[in-house]
């Protein structure tokens, strides 16, 4: 391998990118530890580093999968991007429940500290944030239908109350609800104030 590529993939170990990952494994010299690329474990030092292009040559030469990025879990998520998958469909199911930061963890088992943590660092988002955009565009499909009435849609994303669905979808779009409606619809000449 040519010093520059090299490099290349260093420095991508070293910010923790996951451009590399499944293309080489890193095996640890001093730990006899092979990693993915991304892992977040602390950067190995450049000379103690050994690029594999597959696993089985990694264990082949005696190095073991490190317990924290799972190299041998299959599958081209790291752990932390195959956590935030989960949470996107979980949430994604379960956007009309009370869903809070802890009843996430609770289920996957983790504290919500380091969910919080890791799926902001993975997504750039809070799962909050998430749960926020989730519901924000299923009600705006809901309010395309005039039938239903605004506490109809409220109930539908999640909310007991037309109020505080309302209050939440102005301070998502600085619509309300019904502007939201007329402005999909047009206003008719009866519905002028």
């Amino acid at each position: 391998m040519d010093a520059e590529l090299f490099d290349m993939i260093y420095d991508s170990i070293a910010n923790k990118q996951s451009t590399y990952d499944g293309v080489y494994y890193t095996g640890v010299k001093t730990t006899k530890i092979v990693c993915r690329p991304s892992c977040r474990a602390r950067t190995p030092k450049r000379e103690n580093i050994t690029l594999y292009p597959n696993l089985k040559s990694a264990l082949r030469d005696g190095f073991r999968p490190c317990k924290r990025c799972k190299p041998d879990t299959p599958g081209s998520l790291n752990p932390d991007a195959m956590l935030a998958a989960q949470v996107d469909a979980m949430i994604t199911t379960n956007y009309k429940s009370a869903l809070t930061l802890s009843l996430l963890a609770n289920q996957l088992a983790i504290s919500p500290y380091h969910l919080q943590r890791t799926y902001k660092r993975v997504t750039n988002r809070t799962p909050m944030e998430q749960l926020h955009q989730v519901r924000l565009k299923k009600a705006k499909l809901l309010l395309a239908n005039r039938e239903l009435s605004i506490h109809g849609v409220a109930l539908s994303v999640g909310y007991k109350t037309a109020s505080h669905f309302a209050v939440w979808f102005r301070e998502q779009t600085e619509l309300t609800p019904t502007a939201y409606r007329e402005g999909l619809n047009g206003k008719d000449d009866s519905d002028e104030k």
